[in-house]
């Protein structure tokens, strides 16, 4: 696997080596000992599959707090997805900032979130399937989110959601209370 860090602190892109021969192909998607070796975390506690029917689902921005600070592999087994992840972490030099990638299952590649960062992604194609390993179990103590056009952030979205849950469009504007675990 080849990671490559994007502009927030430990967010990585994970490229994988594909081997192919006359069988198909094989790549690994998840080494503990790489993990550690670049410095994300290797803890698996929860591994959950998001089946998105709809070009244009929108899901997030999705965080938790506290000891319940979870770190995230997300990985496209179908479709795509553009994916946004915020800087939460208050002693980052990043702290507020946002940075954004597409990731498909055409190209294999992984989107690694540490602890203290935000999640959202928005489905660019129909019949998307999310693979993504959890470092914590969900806690709904600890959950905590904001909506996808809070304009502290201003993300741009390459386009205009089409599907989104009631609790995701309805979450309030981003407070850095909270950040604090309740």
């Amino acid at each position: 696997m080849k990671f490559v860090e994007l502009a927030l602190q430990g967010v990585s892109l994970i490229e994988p080596v594909v081997f192919s021969d006359e069988r198909g192909m094989f790549r690994r998607h998840f080494c503990t000992e790489e993990f550690a070796a670049h410095g994300l975390a290797p803890t698996v506690a929860q591994g959950n599959i998001s089946e998105n029917l709809q070009s244009g689902t929108l899901r997030g921005f999705h965080y938790q707090v506290g000891r319940c600070a979870e770190a995230k592999t997300l990985s496209c087994m179908t479709g795509g997805i553009y994916d946004v992840v915020v800087d939460l972490r208050q002693d980052s030099p990043t702290f507020m900032q946002w940075v954004s990638v597409e990731i498909s299952a055409d190209d294999r590649r992984s989107l690694y979130v540490p602890a203290g960062c935000a999640n959202a992604w928005l489905t660019t194609a129909p019949s998307t399937i999310l693979h993504y390993y959890m470092s914590e179990m969900f806690s709904a103590e600890s959950a905590r989110g904001f909506r996808y056009d809070d304009p502290a952030f201003g993300v741009r979205w390459p386009m205009e959601p089409s599907t989104i849950s009631e609790r995701d469009r309805t979450f309030p504007d981003f407070d850095p209370a909270s950040l604090e675990q309740s």
